[in-house]
């Protein structure tokens, strides 16, 4: 059977409700796979995806996690990255919202259209959209016939929340012993400050990774995006990932539990083990890294700043000469790393006179041609006209019904050479534009069944 056939057999079973009697219960081959149909994409020719059939048989499916359902609850951003991540790659992921309380993300966003905001559109991309009352008992009992048929739930709520509600793993477990819950939280799911809710600054702050940002002596500021639910959506992903690879051998589930502050501790280089060796207390160290050099941002003969780093031995001797002051090479003052980190002052002030008498453009093609690393600083509007990314396919349109045009935003990271994952469409244009999809199409409920949910607000 060919790939296009593969497909069009998984579209027509999931139109029709078809599902495998181990779905969601073992490992990889142990679910029917689900491939959207084209239609459901609203103007995925335009977000630069290819199509599904008729050319590059590779590309098919939707990604390599092409079969792999996920629920994703809670709201704003650590979790529903996580979600975003599996969506990229292809997996089949259905955002649930309470009925009258959409994701405040879908309000976030510096800029404004018609009232419109647009994290949502990147943030929520590749997703469905269901309403779905979790506090209540059918709502509760249609999230688990969800659970039935999915195979991974992500959630952010504090700690307990999905416990009170009679959620916890252990019921979700009894109904799919394969299901993988990963949970996201400020603090972790055990630990005397579990209890406590939690957000980014607080978590940049408590791992001691704000203390490391910003110049000595200086207040630590926090860089203008948040940087710990990032972190923490993607450990929360790479856990998920490893989970159904073990349920891969072992037919189980398991708990994928990620606290803000332990991604924001486990980026931090050697912070830990300096201190534990020797008492070092790593600080900021403004636009430069203590003890590597050179590797720091230099201004140019028009005021802009250009980055140069040539900290390895071979690469600070091709800045040398490309500098027309090759002597600095053997100079014992720069002649090895140690040397160049103790005299770093002095080595930057050489090469911040030597860039202040040129243009950017000069800089970086001189220092480019010599093999040395060099670059600009770009805002964002440098950012969207990047040859490089465009070319990489990293600036994807994104069509938003809200505003019935394209919006551009990241592309999907990282690139496989086999299975790719692709932008399918933005975020859904309101809260419920899938619960029939979902309701109807998957669990199998009537039209009558639904508009009864409503009347009682489970929906």
């Amino acid at each position: 059977m060919s790939t296009c056939e593969n497909a069009a057999t998984r579209e027509n079973d999931h139109h029709e409700g078809v599902k495998d009697d181990q779905l969601g219960r073992g490992g990889f081959t142990g679910r029917t796979a689900i491939m959207m149909p084209l239609e459901n994409f609203a103007r995925s020719d335009e977000m630069g995806a290819p199509p599904a059939c008729g050319g590059d048989r590779r590309i098919a499916a939707t990604g390599p996690l092409d079969g792999i359902r996920v629920l994703e609850l809670g709201t704003l951003i650590a979790g529903p990255f996580a979600g975003r991540l599996l969506g990229d790659m292809g997996a089949e992921v259905i955002k649930i919202e309470p009925p009258g309380a959409p994701d405040p993300l879908r309000t976030w966003g510096q800029a404004e259209v018609d009232g419109h905001h647009f994290f949502w559109t990147v943030h929520a991309r590749n997703k469905k959209a269901v309403t779905l009352d979790l506090r209540r008992p059918r709502g509760r009992e249609l999230f688990l016939e969800l659970v039935d048929n999915s195979d991974i739930v992500v959630e952010n709520f504090r700690p307990g929340t999905l416990e009170k509600w009679n959620l916890g793993y252990d019921e979700l477990r009894d109904r799919n012993p394969g299901i993988v819950l990963v949970r996201v939280s400020g603090y972790g799911q055990t630990g005397p400050e579990s209890h406590k809710a939690g957000y980014a600054s607080m978590a940049e702050a408590a791992s001691g990774l704000r203390h490391l940002n910003g110049f000595p002596g200086g207040p630590p500021p926090r860089l203008s995006v948040s940087l710990g639910d990032s972190l923490a959506g993607m450990f929360a992903a790479q856990g998920a990932l490893a989970a159904l690879y073990r349920r891969g051998i072992t037919g189980q589930g398991q708990v994928v539990d990620v606290a803000l502050t332990e991604a924001c501790l486990a980026v931090q280089d050697s912070t830990i083990p300096d201190y534990d060796v020797a008492g070092v207390v790593r600080g900021p160290s403004g636009t430069r890294l203590e003890g590597i050099a050179p590797s720091n941002i230099y201004r140019s003969a028009d005021g802009h700043w250009v980055v140069i780093a040539a900290n390895q031995d071979s690469v600070f001797a091709r800045l040398c000469q490309a500098m027309g002051r090759p002597e600095l090479a053997t100079d014992e003052r720069f002649a090895n790393h140690r040397a160049r980190g103790r005299n770093q002052d002095e080595l930057d002030e050489i090469i911040g006179d030597w860039a202040a008498q040129r243009k950017p453009g000069d800089i970086i093609e001189t220092l480019s041609a010599a093999g040395v690393i060099a670059g600009p600083i770009n805002t964002v509007a440098d950012v969207v006209m990047d040859p490089q990314l465009r070319a990489r396919g990293m600036l994807v349109d994104h069509y938003d019904d809200r505003i019935e045009r394209n919006v551009l935003g990241p592309g999907v990271v990282p690139v496989l050479s086999e299975s790719p994952g692709r932008v399918r469409h933005a975020g859904p244009a309101h809260p419920g534009q899938h619960n029939d999809d979902v309701y109807v199409g998957l669990l199998g409920k009537t039209a009558a069944e639904l508009t009864e949910l409503r009347a009682e607000a489970v929906i």
